[in-house]
């Protein structure tokens, strides 16, 4: 893989609450390459939205605390840079589209009004744009995410808007400043699986015109499957596995992603999917050594001891367990020796 647009290396995220500091994120590795679509898949609650406000550095500031880690963009460190350094890159480098577009778009500001900020601060700062120039670059924008009537949905509150019509609105604002790697995070939760189709079909399209570098976090497997380069399964704060899509799909390796997959409902019948059994661990305390252990059906006692790195399997295929441990003895060996 050549140089990264985005890499993340032993990223650490802690959030300060009243019972003490909840432990979420717990040593993240993560890259996309230039022009490259990455899925992100996991439960509710295993740190998938945290990574990405990190990248784009908008979680607040306390509670939240980043002990470790890096976040390189275009080889700069993201948590090294000053708010004029952040500014360049969440105006021209990073967007991100939000799950909820209902929260996303200010309710007492028309469509144009927000609009006219995003392409202002993303414009080179010697190019000083008229308010008409704005508005034209809007209706372009919206022409783009195939919304008819452009000009008077700028002069439109968001409640005056259909769900599907707010998040393309949404996917509108994202790739009206050209950025170079667009997060989108649940894009479609909000709405059904209709115009879900027709919101991922067309956000696919534009970033293929655009040559954008994409993350696409999702719960549906499919949409993955359909979408995606590679993908990197999270669970409860840790990457567990990572492959090129047909790869992890034709052989998915790491027990809680066997476990997803057979969570899938088929169309085709054969019974009831099934779930994995217990719930994500509590970060107040989470538990040691691999977080999935309590889980997982094939627990050994150094999974309870010690965090599993990746271990390389097949041509980018790599998996965080110890079950693909070629030398299993020779490490405990190395442990008791320490």
């Amino acid at each position: 893989m050549t140089e990264p647009l985005l890499d993340i290396k032993d990223l650490y995220v802690q959030f300060e609450v009243y019972g003490g500091r909840l432990e979420v994120l717990d040593g993240v590795n993560f890259r996309v390459g230039t022009g490259e679509k990455i899925g992100l898949v996991g439960e509710t609650g295993c740190g998938k939205t945290t990574t990405m406000k990190a990248i784009l550095r908008i979680l607040p500031e306390p509670p939240a605390v980043i002990p470790r880690g890096e976040i390189t963009f275009k080889g700069r460190d993201v948590l090294k840079m000053n708010s004029a350094e952040l500014s360049k890159v969440r105006g021209r480098g990073i967007s991100m589209i939000f799950q909820d577009p209902t929260a996303a778009l200010n309710p007492v500001f028309t469509i144009g009004q927000q609009f006219e900020p995003v392409i202002r601060y993303s414009s080179p700062q010697n190019r000083r744009l008229s308010r008409r120039e704005i508005r034209e670059k809007a209706i372009v924008s919206l022409q783009e995410v195939a919304l008819a009537d452009p000009e008077r949905l700028l002069d439109s509150y968001p409640l005056q808007l259909s769900g599907g019509m707010r998040q393309r609105v949404c996917i509108g604002m994202a790739l009206a400043t050209h950025p170079e790697l667009l997060i989108a995070d649940e894009p479609g939760t909000s709405l059904d699986v209709t115009i879900q189709d027709q919101v991922l079909r067309l956000l696919r399209e534009l970033v293929e015109e655009k040559h954008t570098s994409v993350i696409l976090i999702t719960h549906t497997l499919g949409v993955v499957r359909e979408t995606a380069d590679r993908v990197y399964v999270m669970y409860a704060g840790n990457m567990v596995e990572v492959a090129p899509t047909p790869k992890l799909f034709a052989n998915p390796l790491h027990p809680y992603t066997q476990g997803l997959m057979q969570a899938v409902p088929k169309l085709t019948g054969g019974g009831v999917a099934h779930g994995i059994p217990g719930r994500i661990p509590d970060y107040l305390s989470p538990p040691s050594g691999c977080r999935f252990h309590t889980r997982c059906p094939h627990v050994m006692d150094i999974c309870r001891r010690e965090k599993p790195p990746f271990f390389s399997v097949d041509g980018g295929h790599q998996v965080a367990c110890f079950l693909y441990d070629k030398s299993p003895e020779a490490r405990r060996d190395e442990a008791v020796a320490a």
